[in-house]
């Protein structure tokens, strides 16, 4: 199945500077979704899975790569083109970043001899990598795929984190540490966030308090406040909220549904909260944004 942009599964690309995009794909369909995109030659690809389990197939699936949960694959191949075709398993979560060799070598000193495609007897080399990453690489992931930021600013938020991410990707010191919040270079507390985050999202029209969610996680409430926040750039119930306006927009947007059937699915008990909800949000109100899509 060719992957679609729906209410379970998306997959957009950034160009975030002259040479380098940014992929964030979303599989959170109980069936494997197929993504397909050429890239040019002399290209570099990152493939990070968050979560699940994908394969990249090449040379017309000859040649399959798989990649499991936390790990990246680093793929360069400076004499022919390596069009991306991956399978995502049933919920995963993809981000790819690609950059021009040219690009790349713009961003590192001279002195960079431990990146092994930038010394000159290496230039014309082939590359693979496959490798579990850190938690502080794990961070960084979670905040260009899922942190809510404004639109205004999105793209730049987005472009430094792909830095941030490529810097701590060649980094050969111990993993550094994160001074905002120190305790999520611990690869279980991470884990702990991210079961917190699946827990609110499965149960978004009934989501637990925020101590029954610590109690649940096990992870000491100010840890959970401090983490999400950290991770996901907002608190527990503005991140769920977003999400579910998230959702209300994907549901308004195939028309299958009116506003009261939109605000019941998201757990809302009466149609002038949701609607309240939605104008905070969007500035517009669900019926007004019903009637743009259907115009």
């Amino acid at each position: 199945m060719k992957l679609k942009n729906n209410e379970k599964s998306s997959f957009d690309t950034t160009e975030i500077d002259l040479g380098c995009n940014v992929l964030r794909g979303k599989n959170d369909t109980d069936q494997v979704q197929i993504f397909s995109q050429r890239v040019a030659q002399n290209v570099l690809q990152f493939h990070f899975c968050l979560k699940g389990q994908m394969n990249f197939k090449y040379n017309e699936g000859n040649y399959i790569f798989p990649l499991n949960e936390d790990h990246s694959m680093l793929l360069y191949n400076p004499t022919k083109e390596l069009p991306i075709d991956v399978e995502l398993s049933a919920n995963t979560w993809l981000i790819s970043i690609l950059i021009s060799i040219k690009k790349f070598h713009a961003l590192f000193s001279s002195d960079a001899d431990h990146i092994p495609f930038l010394s000159p007897e290496n230039s014309a080399k082939k590359y693979y990598d496959n490798l579990p990453f850190s938690s502080s690489i794990a961070v960084v992931l979670s905040q260009i795929l899922q942190s809510k930021i404004h639109d205004s600013i999105k793209a730049l938020y987005i472009k430094g984190k792909v830095y941030e991410l490529l810097s701590l990707y060649f980094n050969k010191n111990e993993d550094p540490s994160i001074e905002q919040c120190p305790f999520l270079v611990d690869e279980e507390n991470i884990r702990k966030i991210r079961q917190a985050t699946e827990i609110i999202l499965q149960r978004m029209t009934n989501p637990p308090s925020l101590d029954g969610l610590s109690l649940e996680i096990g992870l000491p409430l100010k840890k959970l406040k401090e983490g999400f926040k950290e991770l996901y750039g907002d608190t527990v119930y503005a991140y769920l909220l977003d999400h579910k306006m998230e959702e209300a927009c994907k549901m308004l947007n195939t028309k299958k549904y009116n506003v009261n059937e939109v605000g019941l699915r998201l757990g809302y008990s009466t149609s002038s909260h949701f609607i309240a909800a939605f104008k905070k949000k969007y500035g517009t109100t669900p019926k007004k944004y019903l009637g743009s899509v259907s115009s």
